[in-house]
């Protein structure tokens, strides 16, 4: 989808080919979308700007961000915008150590990733702030459903995410069965329902997120992260780290557009700019492109500072 900008200058079929190549011989950009609103926001925003900056065609290619990395490395995606570490196994890093794909910076954002409770299921049992309050069984069956029987639901998202929640289950040796709800959207569905009953509800989530602060939730503690324990990834038993999100880029992208490269490496979004704009994607349910065109539009001042000199 062209940005609000374009449109009313590309509003037929054929006039919009020809708006896509402001310069007379731009390339056609393939950035991945991973399927949470963050990513897609940050896509949104960078395809404004290399479509209407940089005179670049932009395709967004929705893709899981395990599959993204060998599509980087052959050039069939240009780049990712949203890389959490925590999730990237040997094989994806392989891509970097040979050269194939590039890391081209940080984005600007600091996640964490872990299990979440609504503020009154702690406030009910104080211990449920620390994982050793759901070593209970009598505690793990408040958390129940007819889906889990006698053990506690913990409630997944996309299967497709980097979730190590029934490793950590099993081996702190707790009463919880992990099912996916099979989506981001999926699981604000739940905990909405959930909430609005002042049912117990233990999930994965991550910050930033606008339902965080509109579900009032609570960071569980689980034992804390180290390298050791993140060293072999079928072995996890700690929490999820603090996550220093980054870019990444096909080594071909260099060649084919060092504009668009240059754009991406010094493309910055912050924790504040993301909150500022997934409340409207997660609660309001509005598009993501037009979330981020109103971003860009109100934020000439940041953005300016991206774009390429000459």
């Amino acid at each position: 989808m062209k940005s609000r900008f374009v449109t009313a200058l590309c509003g037929l079929a054929l006039v919009v080919a020809a708006c896509g190549d402001t310069g007379g011989g731009g390339e056609t950009i393939t950035i991945a979308v991973n399927p949470w609103s963050a990513s897609a926001l940050n896509a949104e925003v960078a395809k404004i700007l290399i479509e209407e900056e940089l005179g670049h065609t932009v395709e967004l290619v929705t893709i899981d961000e395990n599959s993204m990395w060998a599509g980087m490395s052959d050039g069939t995606i240009d780049a990712a915008l949203e890389i959490w570490p925590s999730g990237v196994t040997p094989d994806e890093s392989a891509y970097i150590d040979d050269g194939t794909v590039l890391d081209v910076g940080l984005l600007g954002t600091i996640g964490k990733i872990g299990w979440f409770v609504p503020s009154y299921v702690v406030d009910a049992n104080p211990a449920l702030a620390t994982w050793e309050g759901y070593l209970d069984p009598a505690v793990a069956a408040e958390f129940a459903t007819a889906e889990t029987g006698d053990l506690g639901r913990f409630l997944g998202t996309d299967p497709s995410y980097s979730e190590y929640d029934a490793l950590i289950i099993e081996a702190l040796g707790l009463p919880f069965q992990v099912v996916f709800s099979g989506t981001e959207a999926a699981t604000v569905a739940e905990l909405d329902r959930a909430v609005a009953a002042e049912e117990p509800i233990l999930m994965y989530w991550w910050t930033p997120t606008a339902a965080a602060g509109q579900y009032d939730l609570v960071n569980v503690l689980l034992p804390e992260y180290s390298d050791e324990c993140y060293a072999d990834l079928a072995a996890v038993d700690c929490d999820y780290p603090e996550d220093v999100l980054f870019k990444a880029a096909s080594a071909q992208l260099e060649e084919k557009a060092a504009d668009v490269l240059a754009f991406l490496e010094a493309f910055t979004i912050t924790n504040e700019d993301q909150l500022g704009m997934l409340p409207a994607v997660e609660i309001d349910g509005e598009d993501a492109a037009d979330v981020a065109a109103e971003w860009v539009a109100a934020n000439e001042s940041v953005w300016s500072a991206w774009l390429p000199e000459g």
